[in-house]
């Protein structure tokens, strides 16, 4: 696959109307197509953007940006980082780009088509200073794939797998660089494996969906070579008792907060 950056000028054009719908993150300031019968992307990219504590000069890799919601709504709250988002698919590479355009971040977000098994030679390698990800949450060999390509890419683990995700982030970073990560609670045995030997300095963010209810969600930052002890902060609940969002959640979701740790 070419690895060429494409601007939003030229991507190609997205699906006829009644194949897509928009979505509108952090309070309208990111316009998100997205495939009506493909992955739809929800809350999780908005929280992986806001926990990616990423400053005004920053290079940030969004591996498997999808549609691109976490790299445009990092490019949104951080003015002056810029965001590569590499996805395998071409079709959502396509809506990526079309998102880029129509939130006004064509310039600070530039979508590449790759493999990050076989990562495009225009990533480079020790480049970036934050990378972040939102892999698939189901391992391959413990979950039916849906019959959508695009849902099955996006919710099962194909040919690369969580230490592939890990390791390739580890290959992207500057030393000491940091990786964000949201993933299903009860995977952090193969989180931390993952992690072993690569990445230290962790700390753990749960997603409570609601009080008195379990995480299903956390959230990962993670220093390249780090040796911190590792932290488990109190989280963060996203809906309070009447299933609206929680003061702490809006201020995410709608407001372009930063989840600060």
């Amino acid at each position: 696959m070419s690895g060429r950056p494409v601007p939003a000028a030229e991507a190609p054009p997205v699906p006829p109307p009644q194949e897509w719908h928009a979505d509108f993150l952090l309070n309208g300031r990111v316009t998100l197509l997205q495939p009506d019968g493909g992955y739809r992307a929800a809350i999780d990219p908005v929280f992986l953007a806001a926990v990616t504590a990423a400053v005004s000069g920053d290079r940030v890799l969004d591996a498997g940006t999808g549609t691109g919601a976490a790299a445009l709504c990092l490019a949104a709250r951080v003015a002056g980082a810029t965001v590569v988002g590499l996805e395998q698919r071409a079709d959502a590479c396509a809506f990526a780009r079309r998102n880029a355009d129509l939130s006004g971040l064509a310039g600070r977000v530039t979508v590449v088509e790759g493999d990050l098994l076989d990562p495009p030679a225009t990533l480079g390698r020790g480049g970036f200073d934050r990378v972040m990800m939102n892999p698939p949450y189901l391992k391959a060999d413990a979950a039916s794939r849906p019959p959508d390509d695009w849902k099955a890419a996006a919710n099962v683990e194909g040919a690369a797998r969580l230490t592939d995700w890990v390791r390739f982030a580890d290959r992207m970073l500057k030393p000491r660089g940091t990786l964000t990560m949201v993933h299903r609670a009860d995977r952090i045995e193969d989180i931390l494996g993952a992690l072993r030997g690569r990445f230290g300095s962790l700390v753990l963010v749960p997603l409570w969906p609601k009080p008195g209810v379990e995480a299903k969600r956390l959230l990962l930052v993670a220093r390249k070579g780090g040796k911190a002890p590792a932290r488990l902060t109190a989280g963060l609940t996203v809906h309070d008792a009447d299933g609206g969002y929680s003061a702490a959640a809006a201020r995410v979701l709608r407001d372009a907060g930063e989840l600060a740790l």
